[in-house]
């Protein structure tokens, strides 16, 4: 698990809340990175927009080709000629597989999982469902990067209670000069 307790446990960050290391990295919480974006997705700097369009794109033409390679495995089935309910089963369970992908991975762009466990769980049958795990990446990419706003969130957040903490500070307590009373 973490070392941190329940009220003081911040986002995950790539560099926590160090006092600015003398390699140059800034005090302060630093953004998580999201996977083909970095951390661009904190400024929209770097080819950020060209980034989304491409993975719009790619993950679109990835979920293309996947259902042209599901239906030669459909063929396959007519042609062994297993019978129409095997037929009418296989369809099903990938059209209902890839509708609880979808689903599943829209969610996780939002909120991080309550439950990771449960969430481990539906790893096969997001496996199974992958197109529809690629449709809602595809989907994602046309508004933000996905998981931006989940990571904006928790970032921002960060920052907040960095701030405020380092805000609050007023040196060596030892050194204050306690008030006269009269």
């Amino acid at each position: 698990m973490s070392d941190q307790s329940d009220d003081e446990q911040t986002p995950r960050t790539a560099g926590g809340t160090g006092g600015g290391a003398p390699g140059g990295t800034p005090a302060g919480p630093q953004p998580e990175e999201i996977r083909f974006f970095g951390t661009t997705w904190v400024d929209h700097d770097g080819s950020y927009t060209a980034r989304r369009v491409g993975m719009a794109a790619g993950s679109l033409a990835a979920a293309v080709a996947a259902c042209f390679v599901l239906r030669f495995a459909y063929e396959g089935l007519e042609i062994a000629d297993v019978g129409g309910i095997v037929n009418v089963l296989v369809v099903l369970m990938f059209a209902v597989c890839s509708a609880i992908a979808f689903r599943k991975t829209w969610e996780g762009f939002l909120r991080r999982p309550a439950d990771p466990a449960r969430e481990e769980s539906l790893r096969s049958l997001k496996a199974i469902g992958f197109i529809g795990s690629l449709l809602a990446y595809c989907a994602r990419c046309f508004v933000e990067a996905p998981g931006e706003k989940l990571r904006r969130a928790e970032y921002e957040t960060a920052r907040a209670r960095f701030e405020k903490r380092r805000g609050t500070r007023t040196g060596n307590p030892a050194a204050r000069k306690k008030p006269k009373r009269t």
